[in-house]
């Protein structure tokens, strides 16, 4: 399949793309991922391998449509774990800090 990332023209097929990350860690993924194999790669990280260039160059955009295209799953920003914002009383604030919760 024949798709553009930062202006250049590029051949990608599924094959050539499990070829190109074989043996390449996974970096921690942050914001978007791409599944290749059984492994979830930050987006970039594809990118960057796939087309031999600077991070900066191209877009998540550009590799997720490319990658899409070629039948891979994608995925967006993880969500972030909700705070909890329970208040707790000055008893069970003092017995957290003593290493005894009290449940009231």
């Amino acid at each position: 399949m024949r798709c553009v990332i930062a202006r250049f023209p590029f051949d990608l097929t599924k094959t050539g793309v499990l070829e190109s990350m074989k043996g390449i860690k996974p970096e921690q993924v942050l914001g978007e991922s791409v599944i290749i194999g059984r492994r979830t790669y930050p987006v970039k990280q594809v990118g960057q391998v796939l087309t031999r260039q600077d991070r900066r160059d191209f877009s998540t955009g550009e590799v997720l449509r490319a990658m899409t295209q070629l039948g891979f799953t994608c995925r967006g920003s993880l969500p972030r774990p909700a705070v909890a914002t329970r208040v707790l009383s000055p008893l069970q604030r003092a017995s957290a800090m003593l290493g005894t919760p009290v449940t009231a």
